[in-house]
């Protein structure tokens, strides 16, 4: 008699005694979670170079965390009997929480994952700081479709029909915007691959050369050394073949053709151009100090005995100012030495006509 009269009670008292043990369970996964990643997993992500696996332990921690809770809510709600006749409505429910977890799990890795490539990836140019907004709001939107069209499959609502409207629309746009999107991507590409950057000395393979100025999204602008500026459109600089030479650094080797005479004494010849090479390389601006030139015998010219003198410059156009001095002072001290630098000769013959 007793045991029938509380037996409701007890049932009830154990159903609440049972709740609260899955939530100190759940609370106590979310605390065991919260002490590996900061005890564990931030201290090997300290010791690596990368800020990535930083960011990322970030911004997983409070996702993990609200998913263990939940998964204790879960359990409890369908521990309780006088909820049973609602569990298809919990699984409803819980669904949709679900869906909303996961969107808040992929938001928050790929916003660390744009951050992390905006800070230590990216240079720090006004078109690329641009990128970042850009990508964060084009990743939210694919993240939120996705998220949405998952919903409504799982609720039972029939998604194709949508998904043909949206594609066909999506289509119509992108066939209207043809053009515009060809060179947003294009920009996009030439950001993220980073081929040049601002301030890069660059030549195209249609022979035009110049410092790049800016990066858009549509076009991308050259100042040539004349002053002048070349606005090129970013799908045809990304198809283009591109020689920079500020990449993958800065200084470069330029290369002087000299010949002298075949009577001139090459020994000498070289001794007396490494000399006058080295001390210009030391009074010139622009050029490597202390780099050591060196000259190459090229061929048998038709009047002089070609070669090639090497020098270093530490940007591209310093190389004129350094071709320049190098010559008035090779062509001094070649003088002094008595060292000749012959011209071209042609023997011409004429044959003699017969006089009858």
């Amino acid at each position: 008699m007793v045991l029938e009269f509380l037996s409701p009670y007890l049932g009830s008292y154990f159903e609440t005694i049972r709740v609260i043990i899955i939530i100190v369970i759940s609370l106590f996964v979310a605390k065991a979670i919260n002490f590996f990643l900061d005890r564990g997993i931030r201290r090997l992500t300290e010791k690596t170079k990368t800020t990535l696996d930083d960011k990322l332990v970030h911004a997983i921690r409070k996702p993990i965390l609200l998913g263990a809770l939940l998964t204790g809510v879960y359990f409890s709600l369908h521990s309780l009997s006088y909820l049973s006749g609602y569990a298809a409505l919990i699984n409803q429910a819980f669904t949709v929480v679900f869906v909303l977890f996961v969107s808040l799990f992929l938001v928050r890795t790929v916003n660390a994952v744009i951050e992390w490539y905006g800070e230590e990836i990216l240079s720090k140019t006004k078109a690329q700081e641009q990128m970042i907004p850009i990508f964060r709001k084009i990743a939210y939107i694919v993240i939120g479709l996705i998220a949405l069209l998952w919903l409504m499959n799982q609720l039972g609502i029939q998604i194709t029909t949508l998904v043909t409207t949206l594609g066909i629309g999506g289509l119509a746009i992108a066939l209207a915007l043809q053009d515009t999107l060809k060179e947003f991507f294009a920009g996009m590409y030439i950001m993220a691959d980073r081929p040049i950057k601002i301030g890069d000395y660059i030549e195209l393979d249609s022979g035009q050369k110049g410092f790049v100025e800016d990066i858009g999204w549509r076009t991308t602008k050259i100042k040539m050394l004349g002053n002048n500026r070349i606005i090129i459109p970013n799908s045809k600089l990304s198809s283009s073949i591109i020689t920079n030479y500020y990449a993958p650094t800065r200084e470069m080797s330029v290369v002087v053709p000299v010949g002298v005479g075949y009577g001139s004494d090459l020994e000498k010849v070289e001794k007396i151009t490494i000399d006058v090479a080295k001390k210009v390389l030391k009074k010139t601006d622009g050029a490597v100090e202390n780099f050591e030139p060196f000259i190459r015998y090229k061929e048998f010219g038709d009047s002089n005995i070609n070669f090639s003198v090497i020098l270093r410059v530490k940007k591209y156009v310093n190389k004129y100012k350094l071709t320049h001095e190098f010559i008035k002072a090779l062509k001094k001290r070649y003088d002094k030495e008595g060292i000749e630098i012959a011209w071209p000769i042609r023997k011409v013959y004429f044959a003699k006509k017969k006089v009858d």
